[in-house]
């Protein structure tokens, strides 16, 4: 039988080792369908760090979730081994270096037939993790769900950090230009064309204020419906969220998706081949409650009830 996660009728859930969902933890991928991976890192970020907090309280958090989806019946540790296999070691102090150790950490987990499940970490992490995956599965479509497109070329001089994550990607040949759909984008730009160049390259951009006060499941029904042939890779950053709603992040910004627009599109989903998803931006220190820590575990579990291979009941 796949690995359980704890139950809070055997172990309190304010007790145990802190694991995703008190998942077994693991020292590697080989036998398993699904691995969380924490990659705590935040010197890539631009305004406030603390992301590298985040992948500690997200699996605390994610204590209290149990291993039944209720709602939509999904059933994931029916049919998928799961496990936690810790933290990839980055140097806190270079950057750069710490892409490379990341890239070389996801092509070794690679060897293996897995998912990995990511929880960052400020948005940089999604470039190296998705050179491993292009170099496993070819180039990916991508469901990225954030305030921000990333798409910009350089931020102090530097061509690889969080706000430079998908234009970076995009050169590299790593995405399916046409399978890339960016939602919830908002805020204030640099420019007044932030977003003609992204859209040039065959980008399908939806602004938040396009969903307000509506259902994403018609535009969760519009990428999948659209979605190319070949491997998809969801990205979510939590400050696609509302900050009333996700304070916690390094980069907050006004009228952001709610919780059941949230849920609504990643439910969704179901049905693409997903080879891999990250939860990025989660920074406690700016939410003293553990809500935004709160709100990414479950995100995350949404993304594991998705993945191929799920039965549900």
């Amino acid at each position: 039988m796949p690995n359980q996660p704890v139950s809070g009728n055997d172990l309190a859930r304010f007790a145990g080792q802190g694991t995703f969902m008190r998942l077994p933890k693991v020292e590697n991928a080989e036998g398993l369908d699904v691995a969380f991976v924490g990659i705590p890192m935040d010197h890539g970020s631009s305004w406030r760090s603390g992301t590298r907090f985040g992948p500690a309280q997200v699996r605390n958090e994610s204590s209290m979730i149990r291993p039944y989806a209720v709602q939509t019946g999904a059933a994931p540790f029916d049919a998928l081994q799961c496990a936690d296999i810790g933290d990839v070691a980055i140097n806190t102090f270079n950057l750069r270096e710490s892409i490379r150790i990341i890239t070389e950490y996801y092509d070794a987990l690679l060897k293996q037939d897995v998912i990995p499940m990511t929880i960052g970490g400020d948005h940089t992490i999604t470039l190296p993790i998705l050179r491993a995956i292009a170099k496993k599965h070819g180039p990916v479509g991508l469901v990225h769900v954030d305030a921000h497109a990333d798409v910009n070329d350089e931020m102090f001089g530097e061509r690889e950090c969080h706000g430079t994550v998908f234009r970076r990607a995009y050169e590299e040949g790593l995405l399916r230009p046409t399978d890339v759909y960016q939602i919830g984008l908002r805020g204030t730009g640099y420019t007044a064309e932030d977003f003609d160049e992204p859209r040039e390259w065959g980008f399908n951009l939806t602004l938040a204020q396009e969903v307000w006060h509506k259902s994403t499941v018609p535009l969760a029904a519009q990428i999948r419906k659209n979605m190319g042939a070949g491997p998809v890779y969801i990205t979510y950053d939590i400050d696609s969220l509302d900050p009333s709603i996700a304070p916690g992040t390094g980069t907050p910004e006004i009228g952001g998706l709610t919780t059941p627009q949230a849920l609504e599109l990643i439910r969704g989903l179901r049905g693409l081949p997903i080879v891999g998803c990250d939860l990025v931006e989660v920074a406690p220190p700016y939410d003293t409650s553990g809500n935004t820590a709160l709100t990414a575990a479950n995100i995350m579990f949404e993304m594991l009830s998705v993945l191929p291979g799920v039965p549900y009941r």
